[in-house]
């Protein structure tokens, strides 16, 4: 299962009590305050990897907590500190902090510090004046930040292959990039983006689109918004069943009713499966998007020189 957005909460680790100590042994029986202080807790660090391919590990998982440090003790010995706690997230993943509605990206794997350690308390011997040389109190440790969050991720690839269902996307990333997507010949055959490597770069096979996927209709709007963060896309359309010009509007259509910026990025429009009909009905539906001022190509899985005329065309483009 593809989880692409879940809501947690994340919690610092709380700092140790300082302590209160008395010096007193054997030789001693009234003497000065030896209590140490207490650790710092543990910080919280987000930090993206590419080994991660999805959320699902948070799915379950509604509370994230950093260790408390130690407190402080007798004979002056001060809390360990406790270790900061570093959380892993597929590069692309959007963190929004829901009280301040601050939005972080994780775009590499630079740590980010999200949530801070409570500091340790003092112990008494730092309240030790030349008025009051034998304090009996010391400090309690800091609470950690407490965050409630929500993880939303945005697949990065620089290419999108985009289209209604069944319009061959699946079969083209295994063929572009040796991926191994799951294909059938019929609908919604893909539930989840997939990614493929041509070369050094990404391809995202994103879920097909269907009218009112904007609104929630389909599998489509679960997918939109991985569509943002591609550079490229290439709007596949297979020409052996319906209108291709109504099939490119339906979906151009969703992009609006989501994000009209979508609507601005360089596009190549794919006629696909060719070797499935006759040439004057390729021709004919080339010339119709090339009037609109559209970059056309056409593909056949069965044409080597259509898919290496489409992976040239897509290097020059990136």
């Amino acid at each position: 299962m593809f989880v692409d957005e879940v809501t947690l909460t994340v919690k610092a680790g709380k700092g140790g009590d300082g302590s209160p100590s008395l010096l007193r042994n054997g030789m001693t029986a009234r003497g000065g305050p030896d209590g140490g202080n207490g650790g710092d807790g543990g910080s919280i660090y987000f930090r993206g990897s590419n080994n991660l391919r999805d959320l699902r590990e948070f799915n379950f998982k509604k509370k994230i907590t950093a260790l408390d440090g130690k407190k402080g003790a007798k004979n002056k010995l001060h809390g360990k500190n406790a270790d900061d706690l570093t959380v892993f997230l597929p590069l692309g993943t959007r963190i929004t902090d829901l009280q301040t509605e601050k939005v972080y990206e994780i775009v590499d794997d630079a740590p980010l510090l999200f949530a801070r350690g409570g500091q340790g308390g003092r112990g008494n011997i730092e309240f030790k004046t030349s008025t009051n040389q034998a304090p009996a109190y010391a400090e309690h440790g800091k609470g950690g930040q407490e965050k409630k969050i929500k993880l939303e991720l945005r697949i990065i690839a620089d290419i999108g292959l985009i289209g209604l269902p069944n319009a061959g996307k699946s079969s083209l990333l295994s063929v572009l990039t040796h991926a191994t997507p799951k294909i059938g010949n019929y609908p919604f055959t893909t539930l989840e983006p997939n990614i493929g490597m041509m070369g050094s770069v990404p391809i995202a096979d994103i879920p097909g689109l269907i009218e009112g996927a904007a609104d929630g209709r389909g599998l489509g709007a679960a997918f939109l918004k991985h569509i943002e963060k591609t550079k490229i896309l290439v709007h596949c359309i297979e020409l052996t069943d319906g209108d291709a010009q109504e099939k490119y509007q339906t979906v151009r259509a969703e992009f609006e009713s989501f994000n009209i910026e979508l609507l601005e990025k360089p596009e190549i429009v794919l006629l696909t499966k060719i070797d499935l009909v006759d040439d004057k009905t390729v021709q004919k539906n080339k010339k119709l998007f090339e009037k609109k001022g559209k970059k056309v190509l056409t593909c056949s899985l069965l044409d080597d020189k259509s898919i290496k005329d489409l992976q040239k065309e897509l290097a020059d483009l990136i």
